[in-house]
């Protein structure tokens, strides 16, 4: 989970519906969230229940496996962000299409509400990326804990991963090369942003699931302001630490560029497709068989 996490596109949550390992985590997730929520309004027996309740021989070994792959991954990726930066956006392209059909046939209703927020969100979001100047080079303190808090809800959002939220906050770079204490801020902003949306989104997904859907496949969409074109990337930090390359340009790239990028992302988009077929054949388990919140 924490290998696929790191990439844009692909989702850790995919993973773990491969290992059947879905259900369990969101119910566990949940558990927390009340857990830390009693905790907070001075329900302090309650609050300790819950967190006794928490599986902690499944949460404690998955995080550990989580934060490893992190580690053991991020400077290879930071390696490909600086030295090819072209091919990196275009798989990362070809991800975030995948993404799009996965969520695509998620849409059963396509109904005013719903074409209008993925209508509204793409554009606002292709906008506003507009804006980004690219990668940061020198985030303050606060951009970890405010990004961790926001990538983290990806998680329990269908379709979408937390690498993607920090590559349109311009913080993917900074995240992957971040220091103890950057990392450290940047884990407490996911815990507190897991106990303060799960309960939201989940209410959301619920009740609104096709307009929640049509919102996020507007994002996506939006979102290849940063991932097209590739001449520039998505946006990176130099070797020297001081030169950021934007990535938000709207010029072509060579035909060169092109073609292999476009292999690139075609390879992307089957993979994905692929490792979904497999999550899909999976015989649900004795694990999986308290009902999740949608996947």
């Amino acid at each position: 989970m924490g290998s696929a996490d790191i990439v844009p596109g692909v989702s850790g949550g995919t993973v773990a519906l491969v290992l059947g390992i879905y259900k369990r985590l969101i119910s566990n997730v949940r558990q927390g969230a009340r857990a830390l929520k009693l905790l907070v309004t001075g329900k302090f027996s309650d609050g300790i229940a819950a967190l006794v309740a928490i599986d902690w021989l499944f949460i404690i070994p998955l995080g550990l496996g989580v934060v490893g792959a992190f580690a053991l991954l991020r400077h290879p990726m930071q390696d490909l962000l600086v030295d090819h930066a072209e091919g990196t956006a275009a798989v990362f392209s070809g991800l975030v299409i995948a993404s799009c059909l996965l969520v695509t046939r998620q849409i059963t209703d396509w109904g005013p509400k719903t074409l209008g927020a993925l209508v509204g969100v793409a554009v606002l979001a292709f906008y506003l990326l507009g804006f980004q100047a690219g990668a940061s080079a020198d985030p303050a303190i606060w951009m970890f804990a405010l990004t961790g808090s926001i990538a983290i809800c990806a998680m329990i959002l269908p379709g979408i991963s937390g690498s993607f939220i920090m590559l349109m906050l311009g913080m993917y770079a900074a995240v992957l090369g971040g220091s103890i204490s950057e990392l450290a801020v940047f884990l407490v902003g996911a815990v507190i942003g897991l106990a303060l949306f799960s309960s939201v989104l989940n209410h959301l997904l619920e009740n609104y699931e096709q307009v929640v859907l049509g919102a996020l496949l507007g994002l996506m969409v939006g979102s290849f302001r940063v991932l097209w074109p590739w001449p520039n990337g998505v946006g990176f930090i130099s070797d020297e630490a001081n030169e950021t390359v934007v990535g938000t340009g709207l010029e072509m790239p060579s035909f060169g560029e092109f073609i292999g990028g476009a292999g690139l992302a075609a390879i992307a988009v089957v993979v994905t497709l692929l490792i979904v077929r497999l999550a899909e054949a999976k015989p649900v388990t004795d694990s999986d068989s308290s009902e999740p919140s949608h996947v």
